[in-house]
C-alpha cells in the first residue's frame, strides 16, 4: 500500500500511550539522561507552528539517545497558575480551574498528535495541590533558614538562635537586612517572643518588608521587573506604577556570588551568561556615609571609585527613599511631590535603561563630603532606585558622563579632581574650567594604593568601609492575585508564623468574585470563614508565577511521592538536567530563581547538585510569514471592493491588508475562500495577473492580529506529524529565527513517501531482500550514520534533513531492496519520523514497540574509504571515455586493463601507442 499517515500516525500514538513506551524508571543499570523542555502556560489559543520547534529538537534528540543506550527521561507538565486563566475568570466568573483544564486538555491533544516520546507517567501540572503541596514545602524550607556567611551556605534558623544564645551577635556572620540589633546573650534572653521572631524575621531567607514594587492598578497585582515593558504591564499593556508594600521577598542575595561563579561551570549561552552576570552585577568598592547638615542623619553611598570622592558635588536620593519626604524643606516641597508623581509612572528598568533624559529635583538640604568638608547639594533622580544598594548616589561630574550631564543640566559645580593622575592633565591645560581641590594624603598614590589606605582611613573615622555590591535585589515573592500558590503562613499579632509541615497543602478557599475586595485586600479576602484555627489571618497574597517553576524538574523524577518532593533514590539516580531547551527571555527571570532554589535545596542536602541544567540551548523563534491582498483605491482615495495582484499594484492607488495564511498556498490566494473569510469581501473583485492573485510577503511575529498563525493541527490533518517534525527541523539552526514558510513542506512530504517506496515495489506491495549488500550501498548508508550521529550530536538537525534526502535518493537510484540496508535506515530515520519507522520496523519483521530500545548502528569508516577510481582516459589529450580501476594498480597493470578494453580499441584505429602517461588516482592518457 502507498504511504497512509494517517492511519499509520494514530496506531503508533495509541500503541505508545497504552504500552507507556517512554516511561523512564530510576532503578536502570543505564546510564542516565535526563532531557527537559520549559514546560509551557496552557493559553487557551493552543500551540501554533513556532510553539514545538524545541520540543522537537529535545525530542529528535531524547529518542537518539535511548537508541545509543541511554535510560532517556523526558517529560512534560504545565506551567498552569497565573495572569491569563484568572483575566478570564474575572470577565466570565468562570472558576480559572475549569479554563485551565479545557486549556491542557487542547495542549494534550496536540503533543500527543506530533508525536512525541514524553514519558506522560511524570506529568505535573503547577496548579494541582498535589504539587503545590511541595512549592508551599520549599517556601517553608526558606523561611526556617538563614544564610551563614562563613559556611558560604544556608543553615536552619535553629542553628542562628544558637549563636544567639551563645555569644548574642558578636559571632554571627549573615546575609540580613541592614537594621539588625547587636545584642549579647543576656539580651536575647529577655527579648519577648514577638521581639524575638521581629529580629529573626531580619535573617531569614523569605521575609516580609516593605518594598518598592510595580504596581498594576489594572490588574491589582504587583509584577516583576521583566513582567513590565516601557512602563506598561507586557500582559493587557496596562500603566504600571511605583508603590511601596509590604512584600514577601526571597534574599536571592545571599546566593549572588555563588549564581556568578556558577555561570563558568555549566554550559550555556555565552550571551545568556552574560546577561545573568550583568543583572547580578556584582561590584567591589567601598560605603561612603555622608552627614545631612542640621541633622543626626547620614546617607549611606556605595562607590566602585572611592578615590573620586574628592569630586563629589552633589548628591542623588532615589525620589522613594524613606528620608526624601523629611530632607525635603518647604520651598522645595511642591517640585518633590511633582517629581515623585511622575516618576511612579515608569518602571525600575526604564529608569535604569534611560540615560539620555536628565531630570530630577532639589531637596533644598544639603550634605557635607567626608572627606573635603565641602557642603553639597542633596537632590532626587529617577535613575536611582531605592532598592538597588542604599538608594542613594553621589555625583561626581568630571568622572561619569551621566554625573556630568545632570551637573551641567542643572548648574551644579563641576569639581574636578587633583591627585597623582589628574595633575599631568592640569598642568597640560592650566585654562581648565572648574574648581580644584587637592587630594593631600592622597597626592603621588596610585590608584592601587589609594583605594585600600582611604578605605582604611574611611573605617577608621567610622565614616565607611571596604564592601562587596550587587545590583541584584531580593526577589519580590508575592502577588495579590488568586489564581495562584496560597503562602502557608498565618498571622498572630502582626508577625507571620508558618503551618505545621502536615496541614500542608494549604488549598485555595472558593471566593464569589476574583477581584480585589472592596476593602482592597486581595481576592482572597473575600473567602469566608478562612482562618488558622478559626482565629487567625492567613496571608492573603499567592505565590508569584515563578514560584512553582523554580523546582519542577525534581518533581519529574518521582511525581507521585506524597511523602517527599522527590524519593532520595530518584534524586540520587536523575541528579539534575543534562540537556535543557527552551527560550532566553527566562534569563534572569525562571532560569535565575531555578539556580537559586536549587543552591538552596543542595545546602538543606535534598539534592546533590549545585546546577541544574548542565546544558541550555535556546532555540530560535519561529517567524510568521504574513501575506497581504492590495485594496485599490479611487480618484479621491476612497477604498473600493477591488483587490489587485501584487505584481500590478504599481499601476494603481492601493492599501495592503493582511489576510490569513491558511487561505492562501505558495502567495497564491484562494478567491472563493477569501470571498468566504468575511463578509465584507463577500462581493470582492480582483485583477489578476497570468489568471492569478498572487499576495505580498512580510515577515513578522506570528500573531493572531496578522493573520499569520499557522496552527499545526492543519499542517498534520494535510501531511502528518512526520513531515512537520521533520520540516521544522530543515527550516534553519535550532538557535536561529526563521521564518515560517509553508510553501516547502511538500518536499519533506515527497521525501518521507519516497523512503516508504524503498520498502515497497512498484505495485506497493512490501518487499525487502536478505542479499549481500553492495559495496556502494554500504558507502550510502554508512555516510548517512556518521552524518547524522555528527549532526545529533552537536544539535545541527536541520543539515540532518538535507542528507536524508541525499541518502534516500542514492538508495533509490541503487534499487536497493537490501534488509540489512533498509533496517539499519529505519533506526537512524527514526528519532526524526518516528511513525513512519515504526509501521516499517513491524513490516520488516520485528516486534512492535522495540525500535525505541534498539541499538543506533555503528559506523564502520571502512566503507567509506575509495578503492576505486573512475579513470578519464585520453587519447592525445582527447578525453574518450571512464574506466573502473583499483587504486592498488601500478602503471603496468593499469595500462594493460586499457589496452584490452574492447570499446577503448576503437578510439585507437589500430594505432599503436607511442607513450602512456599514468597519473595514479587521476588521468590515463595515450599518446598514438
Amino acid at each position: 500500500m502507498d504511504y497512509q499517515f494517517k492511519e499509520i500516525e494514530q496506531k503508533w500514538q495509541k500503541f505508545w500511550a497504552e504500552n507507556q513506551t517512554f516511561k523512564a524508571e530510576s532503578n536502570s543499570v543505564k546510564p542516565k539522561y535526563y532531557v527537559l523542555d520549559m514546560f509551557p502556560y496552557p493559553s487557551g489559543a493552543g500551540l501554533h507552528v513556532g510553539h514545538p520547534l524545541g520540543y522537537i529538537a529535545s525530542d529528535i534528540f531524547s529518542r537518539y539517545k535511548r537508541l545509543k543506550g541511554f535510560n532517556v527521561l523526558h517529560p512534560m507538565g504545565y506551567d498552569s497558575f497565573g495572569l491569563p486563566a484568572e483575566q478570564y475568570a474575572i470577565q466570565t466568573g468562570q472558576h480559572p480551574a475549569i479554563t485551565t483544564e479545557a486549556n491542557i486538555a487542547t495542549y494534550r491533544r496536540q503533543l500527543d498528535q506530533i508525536g512525541f516520546s514524553f514519558d506522560w507517567s511524570k506529568e505535573v501540572r503547577t496548579s494541582e495541590p498535589s504539587y503545590y503541596k511541595w512549592t508551599q514545602w520549599i517556601f517553608m524550607q526558606l523561611f526556617n533558614s538563614w544564610y551563614n556567611i562563613e559556611n558560604d551556605r544556608a543553615e536552619d534558623i535553629s542553628t542562628l538562635i544558637e549563636k544567639f544564645n551563645a555569644s548574642g551577635t558578636a559571632d554571627v556572620k549573615a546575609v540580613s537586612d541592614e537594621d539588625t540589633k547587636s545584642f549579647l546573650p543576656s539580651d536575647w534572653a529577655t527579648f519577648t517572643d514577638e521581639e524575638r521572631q521581629e529580629e529573626l524575621l531580619k535573617y531569614r531567607l523569605t521575609y516580609l518588608k516593605e518594598s518598592t514594587v510595580n504596581w498594576c492598578p489594572a490588574l491589582g497585582t504587583v509584577l516583576a521587573n521583566d513582567e513590565v515593558k516601557d512602563g506598561f504591564s507586557e500582559r493587557g499593556g496596562f500603566p504600571v506604577e511605583q508603590k511601596k508594600m509590604m512584600q514577601w521577598s526571597m534574599r536571592i542575595t545571599a546566593y549572588a556570588d555563588r549564581l556568578l561563579r556558577g555561570l563558568d561551570t555549566i554550559d550555556w549561552p555565552e550571551p545568556l551568561k552574560e546577561m545573568q552576570r550583568n543583572w547580578i552585577g556584582k561590584s567591589v568598592g567601598a560605603s561612603v556615609k555622608f552627614q545631612v547638615e542640621g541633622s543626626e542623619k547620614q546617607i549611606e553611598v556605595f562607590t566602585t571609585r572611592v578615590d573620586t570622592i574628592f569630586g563629589v558635588s552633589y548628591l542623588v536620593l532615589a525620589p522613594e527613599h524613606e528620608w526624601v519626604a523629611e530632607l525635603t524643606t518647604a520651598d522645595q516641597k511642591a517640585d518633590i511631590e511633582n517629581y515623585i508623581a511622575k516618576t511612579k509612572k515608569k518602571s525600575e528598568l526604564d529608569r535604569m535603561a534611560d540615560t539620555k533624559t536628565v531630570s530630577g529635583a532639589f531637596t533644598g538640604s544639603y550634605v557635607i563630603n567626608p572627606v573635603s568638608g565641602e557642603r553639597i547639594q542633596l537632590w532626587i533622580a529617577d535613575y536611582v532606585l531605592a532598592g538597588y544598594g542604599t538608594g542613594a548616589v553621589m555625583g561626581v561630574p568630571s568622572g561619569d558622563q551621566r554625573d556630568w550631564l545632570f551637573a551641567t543640566h542643572f548648574n551644579l559645580p563641576i569639581v574636578q579632581i587633583l591627585d597623582a593622575q589628574k595633575e599631568i592633565e592640569v598642568q597640560a591645560d592650566p585654562t581648565k574650567e572648574g574648581k580644584y581641590i587637592n587630594s593631600g594624603f592622597i597626592d603621588g598614590m596610585t590608584y592601587q594604593e589609594a583605594v585600600p589606605f582611604l578605605n582604611n582611613w574611611l573605617e577608621e573615622k567610622r565614616l565607611g568601609k571596604a564592601k562587596v555590591n550587587f545590583r541584584q535585589r531580593d526577589a519580590i515573592f508575592g502577588r495579590q492575585r488568586y489564581w495562584g500558590e496560597p503562602i502557608p503562613v498565618y498571622f498572630k499579632d502582626g508577625l507571620p508564623y508558618l503551618l505545621q509541615e502536615e496541614e500542608l497543602p494549604l488549598l485555595l478557599p472558593e471566593i464569589d468574585k476574583y477581584l480585589p475586595t472592596e476593602t482592597g485586600e486581595p481576592p482572597l479576602g473575600r473567602a469566608e470563614n478562612w482562618k488558622y484555627e478559626d482565629q487567625y489571618e492567613y496571608e492573603l497574597s499567592t505565590m508569584p508565577g515563578w514560584a512553582g517553576s523554580s523546582w519542577y524538574w525534581y518533581r519529574y523524577m518521582d511525581a507521585k511521592n506524597d511523602h517527599a518532593f522527590a524519593s532520595k533514590e530518584a534524586v540520587d539516580y536523575w541528579k539534575s538536567v543534562d540537556l535543557y531547551i527552551g527560550g532566553s527571555e527566562h534569563a534572569t527571570g525562571h532560569l535565575l530563581y531555578s539556580r537559586f532554589w536549587n543552591k538552596f535545596l543542595k545546602d538543606l542536602g535534598y539534592t546533590h547538585e549545585e546546577e541544574p541544567f548542565k546544558k541550555l540551548i535556546n532555540q530560535g523563534m519561529i517567524q510568521g510569514r504574513s501575506n497581504f491582498v492590495y485594496r485599490v483605491s479611487d480618484e479621491d482615495g476612497k477604498p473600493t471592493n477591488t483587490y489587485v495582484s501584487a505584481g500590478l499594484r504599481k499601476d494603481y492607488k492601493t492599501s495592503a491588508l493582511h489576510v490569513d495564511v491558511n487561505i492562501v498556498e505558495n502567495d497564491i490566494l484562494d478567491l472563493n475562500k477569501f470571498k468566504a473569510w468575511r463578509e465584507e469581501y463577500a462581493n470582492a473583485e480582483f485583477i489578476l495577473e497570468g489568471g492569478k492573485y498572487i499576495c505580498g510577503v512580510e515577515v513578522e511575529k506570528m500573531s493572531k492580529s496578522k493573520f499569520n498563525v499557522v496552527n499545526p493541527d492543519d499542517l498534520i490533518e494535510r501531511y502528518g506529524a512526520d513531515t512537520l517534525r521533520m520540516y521544522e527541523m530543515f527550516l534553519g539552526p535550532l538557535e536561529q529565527s526563521k521564518p515560517w514558510n509553508t510553501n516547502g513542506i511538500e518536499g519533506v512530504f515527497k521525501f518521507l513517501r519516497k523512503f516508504w517506496r524503498l520498502f515497497h515495489n512498484e505495485d506497493l506491495t512490501f518487499h525487502v531482500n536478505d542479499a549481500i549488500p553492495t559495496k556502494a550501498e554500504l558507502k550510502s548508508l554508512h555516510k548517512i550514520i556518521k552524518k547524522v550521529q555528527d549532526d545529533v550530536e552537536r544539535f545541527s538537525f536541520n543539515t540532518s534533513v538535507s542528507s536524508f534526502m541525499i541518502a534516500v535518493n542514492e538508495l533509490t537510484d541503487l534499487k536497493c531492496k537490501n534488509r540489512q540496508v533498509l533496517e539499519d535506515m529505519v533506526i537512524i530515520l527514526s528519532p526524526y519520523a518516528p511513525h513512519i519507522c515504526e509501521e516499517l520496523w513491524v513490516l520488516l519483521g520485528n516486534e512492535a514497540g522495540t525500535l525505541s530500545y534498539t541499538a543506533f548502528p555503528t559506523f564502520n569508516p571502512a566503507y567509506l574509504v575509495e578503492d576505486e577510481f573512475a579513470y578519464p582516459v585520453s587519447v592525445n589529450g582527447k578525453m574518450k571515455m571512464n574506466i573502473n580501476l583499483p587504486l592498488t594498480l601500478e602503471q603496468k597493470e593499469a595500462e594493460a586493463i586499457v589496452l584490452a578494453n574492447e570499446q577503448f580499441q576503437k578510439y585507437l584505429e589500430g594505432k599503436t601507442p607511442k607513450k602512456i602517461i599514468f597519473v595514479k588516482g587521476k588521468i590515463i592518457n595515450v599518446v598514438v
